[in-house]
Parts: structure tokens; C-alpha cells; sequence
């Protein structure tokens, strides 16, 4: 398959995740959550123990010391653990809460980041270049991958470090969805067809997979419950229904994990930036 081809089938890949009208309108609260809880007790736990191929490779790249683009930065979970070499910072995320987020984190860190709330690469022209650009669990997000790619390593002195799930992270919802709707949701694209992607645009990207441990990335089961019966189109009252779904999928309650944001099966995919 040519590279056109597989940009094709990875943009046809992610527009089969749209919700089927039929469901989408009959839902009386939008499905499209942005679990800032989340964001914000994962970048708490990773200030706290750092660790993984994704910092490692990133930390490797600062080596004494340079400057940071984190891309799709969230409240900083990728960024932020990487401080103690960092001497300048850059966030571009399309959710300001996050980035306010990123900047009340960043300040006893020592940092005072530039923060850009947009888009990627619609930002690009406004972001300056820098040592290292990040970009974790976005690609999932872009349809069109080749330009969103291209911007990135345009954008690097050293190293680009991307993170992605081994497969779709909404994969993690497919049953649930089989249960309410009677509905099949696509299984793909995957972190091989990323890899396939990069190697085809001429990157010479070096690849490891890991597991991350479990976490607990909400405050309580039920807010988790509440999450994914959002997520699923299902109306309040169904509640318990969700939460009898969960538990019987061997959902820990003791650490709810986020379904649908990312999971903890990762591969870190990074190659020489071009700035």
C-alpha cells in the first residue's frame, strides 16, 4: 500500500468512529467528554514518579538542558516531569482550562510557560521552534495526519517524542456499545499504522511499546460511571445500568480508570526533528 493510500485508509479509519445520527440525536447531553479531572490527576501522578520510554527518550534529547513544544499539552502530564532540564516551554492545547491548568503546575517548577490555545497545525506559524517537540495521545484525533506530522518536526532542533495507545483508545468502549445499542464500533486505526505512516512520510523513527501501571484517573467510580454513560448517548436514568456494565467487565472501583481518554497499553515512536 502507498503512503497516499494509507492516509487515506487512516482518515477513513477515524471517520467511521462518528456516532450514528440516530443515536447522537437522541442523546440529551453531549457524548463528547473532556475529562479534565483526568488530565489533571494523570499530570499529578507523573510529576510525582516520572518514568517510561516517553521521558526517558525525551530527557535523553534535553540532555543538559533545552527548550520544550508540547503539542496537545493538556495540563502538562508529558511537559511538566521534564523541568529540571527545561529552559524554556511552549504549550499549544485547543482547551484553555487545561493550559491554565499547565501554568498554576508549572510556576513552583520554575517555569513560565508560553501558552497558544488552538489547534495544531493551525498554531504552528505562531509557535516558535524548540530542542524537543512532544506530542502525546493527540494523533488519534487527526484525520489528516501528513501536514499535523510535518509541523511537528518542522518545529524540532532535536527530537520529536510522540505517545499513542497500541490501538484506538475508544476501543475500550466498543462492548459497552454492543451492549446499549446493539451497535459494532470499528477496531481500528492502531500504533502500527502510525508507524507505517511516519516511515512512509521519510521519518526514520525508532518504536517501543510498554505498559504503563494502573492509576486511578478519577476520584471515584461514580464519576467514571458518569463519564461513560455520557460517552455512550445513554440519558441519566441509565445510571445504574452503566455501572452493573462496568463492574461486570471487572472495572476496579478502587482505581477507575478513564475509558476513552487512553489506556495503559503505550508506544512511544520518536525521530529526528528538522528544524
Amino acid at each position: 500500500m502507498s503512503t497516499t493510500e494509507q492516509l487515506r485508509a487512516w482518515a477513513e479509519d477515524l471517520a467511521a468512529w462518528r456516532i450514528p445520527e440516530s443515536i447522537l440525536s437522541g442523546a440529551v447531553e453531549s457524548p463528547w467528554v473532556l475529562p479534565d479531572e483526568v488530565f489533571a490527576r494523570r499530570t499529578e501522578s507523573y510529576l510525582a514518579a516520572p518514568c517510561g520510554p516517553s521521558y526517558e527518550r525525551a530527557m535523553e534529547a534535553l540532555g543538559h538542558g533545552g527548550s520544550v513544544l508540547d503539542v496537545g499539552a493538556g495540563a502538562g502530564a508529558a511537559s511538566l516531569p521534564l523541568a529540571s532540564r527545561v529552559t524554556g516551554l511552549t504549550a499549544v492545547d485547543s482547551h484553555q482550562p487545561l493550559l491554565d491548568d499547565l501554568v498554576r503546575r508549572a510556576a513552583p517548577l520554575g517555569l513560565a510557560p508560553v501558552v497558544v490555545c488552538g489547534t495544531w497545525p493551525d498554531a504552528a506559524a505562531s509557535v516558535p521552534v524548540a530542542d524537543v517537540v512532544l506530542c502525546h495521545h493527540v494523533i488519534y484525533n487527526v484525520a489528516d495526519l501528513a501536514p499535523f506530522v510535518a509541523a511537528l518536526t518542522g518545529h524540532a532542533r532535536r527530537r520529536v517524542v510522540t505517545e499513542v495507545t497500541v490501538r484506538h483508545p475508544l476501543t475500550d468502549l466498543n462492548p459497552y456499545w454492543k451492549q446499549f445499542h446493539g451497535l459494532d464500533r470499528p477496531e481500528g486505526p492502531t500504533a502500527e499504522q502510525v508507524v507505517e505512516i511516519l516511515e512512509g512520510l521519510g521519518l526514520a523513527v525508532k518504536v517501543e511499546r510498554w505498559t504503563r501501571p494502573a492509576m486511578a484517573e478519577y476520584d471515584s467510580f461514580a464519576t467514571l460511571v458518569d463519564v461513560t454513560r455520557r460517552r455512550l448517548c445513554l440519558p441519566p436514568d441509565r445510571r445504574d445500568d452503566v455501572a452493573v456494565a462496568l463492574l461486570n467487565a471487572g472495572v476496579a472501583e478502587d482505581r477507575p480508570p478513564d475509558l476513552g481518554s487512553s489506556g495503559r497499553e503505550l508506544v512511544t515512536i520518536w525521530w529526528q526533528g528538522e528544524a
